[in-house]
């Protein structure tokens, strides 16, 4: 009697199902860009002409256990959402425009409609970026991972022109920094999350007053889209350098854009902490220095501007919709100091 690629635990069925369900969502964010349809062994993508000279910027990224908060409530339609703001995100740093995407999923028992949700958060976030989702794998791993658990990850190309690439190498003493606002924890830190709030999901259901929210549902809160909103800064401003703040939080993350021998002063009493945060370093009894290097502390990018661009910079920001602060400048030295 033969033994089937079914009986070993991979139904191909299931996969085709997959695609067919995801379909709607994938071309939802096809831009003119894009040749070709989903089902080709690549995905096809013509480069823009209004670029003199352009250079691809890529990056890939995943959303880390913050699944398990995903998985353990049934709620997939997010989750994609920070897959595509991981990886669009850190590209835009350099200046450069999301072209297109391409997502991973995994899993020990592939669920077409549990995909398909996912799928949908992957394309909400790609056309929340202006970034077309060209293609992607679904791979069905029996043995691999259990009962419902799966794993999503991302990978992103963008452009920009050679001339208009932004790398920090300008930047110096006196020049501030500018943080714009996060729409919560986004993506990182979430193994002490996960320690401090538990996995009970009826305890996370439950409403939490000095939270003012549903524990999970600022858990689960996608990581926010800055795309769009800095796209438009460098067009309007001279921007010297952009930091995403993800895992390391602000003690990893602002120094790279930095040349040698500078440094930077945050004041931390310039904008308020989310109340997320303030619970979680209460909880975790953790020092000033600890809680930046691990979350974002409310803040999800940070630019720097000379001094005479600030006024102007906060402008720009808040005609599209953000919220930002001066949090601190560039001084002589290394590393951060928070204050």
């Amino acid at each position: 009697m033969a033994i089937t690629y079914k009986d070993s635990g991979v139904d191909v069925e299931r996969g085709y199902e997959a695609v067919r369900l995801m379909r709607e969502h994938v071309k939802s964010t096809y831009t003119d860009g894009v040749l070709g349809d989903i089902g080709s062994f690549g995905g096809f993508f013509k480069m823009p002409n209004d670029i003199k000279n352009p250079v691809l910027v890529a990056g890939t990224d995943g959303v880390g256990t913050k699944l398990k908060y995903a998985i353990l409530s049934g709620k997939h339609d997010t989750i994609g959402i920070d897959a595509v703001a991981m990886c669009v995100n850190d590209i835009v740093c350099q200046g450069a425009r999301p072209l297109f995407f391409l997502d991973y999923f995994a899993s020990g028992n592939l669920d077409p409609k549990k995909v398909a949700e996912v799928v949908s958060g992957v394309a909400e976030g790609c056309r929340q970026s202006g970034a077309a989702l060209i293609g992607g794998e679904t791979a069905e791993m029996p043995g691999l991972y259990p009962g419902g658990d799966y794993d999503i990850a991302g990978f992103a190309v963008g452009v920009v022109d050679q001339k208009k690439v932004i790398n920090g190498s300008k930047i110096k003493s006196g020049d501030v920094l500018i943080g714009i606002k996060s729409s919560g924890i986004h993506s990182n830190g979430y193994s002490l999350v996960r320690k401090l709030w538990g996995e009970d999901i009826e305890e996370l259901k439950k409403y939490d007053a000095d939270l003012g929210d549903v524990p999970l549902n600022v858990l689960l809160t996608p990581t926010k889209i800055y795309v769009k909103s800095i796209l438009a800064l460098i067009e309007k401003v001279k921007v010297k350098g952009i930091a995403h703040i993800t895992g390391g939080g602000f003690i990893e993350n602002i120094p790279r854009i930095f040349p040698e021998g500078v440094g930077c002063r945050i004041d931390t009493s310039s904008y308020e902490v989310p109340e997320i945060f303030k619970i979680m370093v209460k909880k975790a009894k953790l020092t000033k220095q600890q809680a930046y290097n691990t979350f974002n502390m409310g803040i999800g990018m940070v630019v720097c501007v000379a001094k005479k661009d600030v006024e102007a910079t906060i402008a720009q920001l808040e005609s599209t919709g953000e919220k930002c602060a001066v949090i601190g400048k560039c001084v002589r030295g290394s590393g951060v100091i928070l204050k």
